[in-house]
């Protein structure tokens, strides 16, 4: 095993495949059937998430510029608060990742099930299936990064053009009587941008992404803050116009009662066909996404390890450059995940990952932004209104996602403590000595 640093092999593509295709998953499949009961003021929660993903995003590109840092928002908590603030922030993150490729594996299953009903006949067919990605992956991944980016960026083309142009041909397809009422909830507005902007939440995660393997990327300080910026903007942009164009497309009862609303609107329209080409569109996209968070996985705590806040053996590479054994502990923790709740549905599980991955992966955008006030806080008014912009909407997010969300993150975080003090035991230890 090698401790030393592995080639740059992530260029400005790779690293915008890598934001979209982590960002565009399983999400922009089902959104439509959840977003039915708002009709056309969907849209204004859609501009409070893409808005505030949006001012997210830049301060993480501002801070891509000033720390080269390997880790994302790790290093940038302990850049701006030291190695217990580091600590949660990375603990929460790899968390987030594993616990979250559980959610994908599992939403690729399900995908894989509407296009090969058999794949998913049982609850451990569906369980195989989800494993069979995630160690798939794996595999991939363990043979280099550079194979792995090269994978990302055919499965984030695969997906991406197809929903372009779904997007863009369904435009001439919608009525504009299905978004009357504008807003059919009978609600007040400013509900239903709440309501919106939480369910459209999660297709937002993984805006981060090219912050986090800046130790293999290339000219990184001009590389990372571009790709963030792109991939954010490409995949919200997509998602928002894909989603909008379903609830123009059928009838709100339908899309309430649809498993898969975006294939239902392709089939209503062009037959059978088009909707079993949504479905594979629909599982290459859940397998792209989990083939870039496995990328991540292993990312984060290789930076703590290598700062002594995470154990030694995260930090060791292969003669690849692969942190091999973090890589591997990573997917066992995922995969031991799926197999110990297979027995449930696969809603049931998706939904139970979900919960632990967004519970683990707010906490993070949240800090960043308050590091991001310590580091530079000498920056133009301009950045600072941005700044405190990104700040609230984080903070309304980790807020917004509920009292049991909240308590799960904070179980999580509890979790790790006792590695924290162990870690600092032996760092006092081998000063002693």
């Amino acid at each position: 095993m090698s401790t030393t640093a592995p080639a740059r092999v992530l260029g400005l593509w790779t690293l915008i495949a890598l934001v979209v295709g982590n960002m565009i998953g399983s999400g922009v499949f089902l959104l439509p059937a959840t977003l039915a009961p708002y009709g056309a003021a969907s849209l204004l929660g859609w501009a409070l998430t893409l808005g505030g993903a949006l001012l997210l995003a830049l301060v993480y590109a501002w801070l891509a510029q000033t720390i080269r840092n390997h880790g994302g928002a790790y290093a940038y908590a302990r850049r701006a608060f030291g190695d217990g603030t580091g600590f949660v922030v990375a603990w929460s993150y790899w968390i987030s990742t594993w616990v979250g490729n559980a959610a994908l594996a599992v939403a690729f299953a399900g995908s894989l099930g509407a296009v090969w009903p058999a794949a998913t006949a049982t609850p451990l067919h569906g369980a195989i299936a989800a494993q069979g990605a995630l160690w798939l992956l794996t595999a991939v991944n363990l043979a280099g990064v550079r194979e792995a980016g090269h994978l990302q960026v055919l499965l984030t083309l695969l997906k991406l053009v197809p929903l372009l142009l779904f997007g863009v041909i369904g435009l001439g397809w919608i009525h504009a009587g299905a978004y009357q009422p504008f807003n059919p909830s009978g609600q007040s507005l400013i509900p239903v941008v709440t309501a919106v902007a939480a369910l459209t939440l999660w297709s937002m995660l993984g805006l981060e992404s090219a912050t986090v393997p800046t130790g293999v990327v290339r000219d990184p300080e001009r590389t990372v803050p571009r790709a963030t910026v792109i991939g954010m903007l490409i995949a919200g942009l997509a998602t928002m116009l894909t989603c909008t164009v379903v609830i123009g497309l059928l009838p709100a009862a339908v899309l309430r009662d649809s498993a898969a609303p975006m294939a239902a609107a392709a089939s209503h329209l062009w037959g059978p066909a088009a909707g079993i080409g949504i479905g594979v569109v629909a599982t290459i996209s859940c397998f792209g996404a989990l083939n870039g968070w496995v990328l991540l996985q292993a990312q984060t705590p290789l930076a703590a390890a290598q700062d002594g806040l995470f154990p030694g053996f995260f930090a060791r590479r292969d003669q690849r450059g692969t942190p091999r054994q973090g890589l591997l502990l990573s997917s066992v923790l995922t995969s031991a995940l799926i197999s110990t709740h297979y027995s449930q549905s696969l809603v049931a599980l998706f939904t139970f990952t979900i919960l632990l991955a967004t519970a683990a992966s707010l906490l993070p955008y949240a800090v960043t932004v308050l590091a991001w006030w310590r580091i530079d806080a000498s920056a133009r008014r301009g950045r600072k209104l941005v700044a405190a912009g990104a700040l609230v909407y984080s903070l309304w997010a980790l807020i917004g996602t509920g009292a049991e969300t909240l308590l799960w993150g904070a179980a999580l975080l509890l979790a790790g403590l006792p590695l924290l003090l162990w870690q600092r035991h032996r760092a006092a230890a081998a000063t002693r000595g």
